[in-house]
């Protein structure tokens, strides 16, 4: 018997891209397309019920990309302080009532929606616990996918899912799901990254203008 959940999910496209000078990770194109709206992609094909997009660093770049799709978009201000700060935005956003919860980073170019589908699936399966990560080659990965009380747990303080101690001091609540598909540990951190994706891809990545040149 399937059994459907309801799952909800929030995109972090916030950050500074510090490691890359300022550059918009998300705004990066592959085969034409801005990560972030690959992201979108990929979770409306996955068959997500509902989407907050947390914009910050250079919101209005990225705020034009995503507005044709059915989501929230919010603009963390405080973006400065770090990534919990858009995951607690995010998900004091999410309308709805869930069953479980993707946190999801807007910079991961090889996600697809085969890739969401077989995380929710992981997490359907689950035997016990209320998180499920990725994890290729002993690399923990992104999304994170957790239980819908997790998310009130967060959003009242009880716990920090964005506190790697916290998943790893509490073993008993991780699933992990094995996989030996690296999309879900490919980032753009690093020009060295980029170069190295688009060896391996055979194509040119168009990275979008500094803020100090497109302001």
């Amino acid at each position: 018997m399937t059994t459907t959940v309801r799952v909800g999910a929030v995109l972090l496209a916030a950050g500074e891209g510090r490691r890359l000078n300022g550059m918009v990770k998300s705004a990066i194109e592959m085969q034409g397309v801005p990560l972030i709206r690959r992201a979108l992609i990929g979770l409306s094909g996955a068959g997500v019920d509902e989407v907050v997009v947390v914009l910050g660093y250079q919101a209005e770049l990225l705020e034009p990309m995503v507005h044709d799709f059915p989501v929230t978009i919010v603009r963390n201000t405080n973006y400065a302080a770090g990534q919990m700060s858009s995951v607690q935005l995010g998900l004091e956003n999410l309308t709805g009532t869930f069953d479980a919860v993707m946190i999801c980073l807007a910079d991961q170019p090889l996600l697809n929606a085969q890739d969401f589908t077989a995380l929710i699936g992981t997490f359907k399966k689950r035997s016990s616990g209320s998180i499920v990560i990725p994890r290729v080659n002993g690399q923990r990965g992104n999304p994170v996918i957790f239980a819908g009380q997790v998310r009130n747990e967060i959003l009242s303080g009880q716990n920090n899912l964005g506190c790697r101690d916290y998943i790893d001091n509490n073993p008993q609540l991780v699933t992990v799901f094995e996989t030996d598909n690296d999309h879900y540990v490919v980032d753009l951190d690093t020009l060295q990254d980029i170069e190295k994706l688009q060896k391996r891809l055979g194509l040119v990545l168009k990275l979008p203008l500094h803020p100090t040149a497109s302001s």
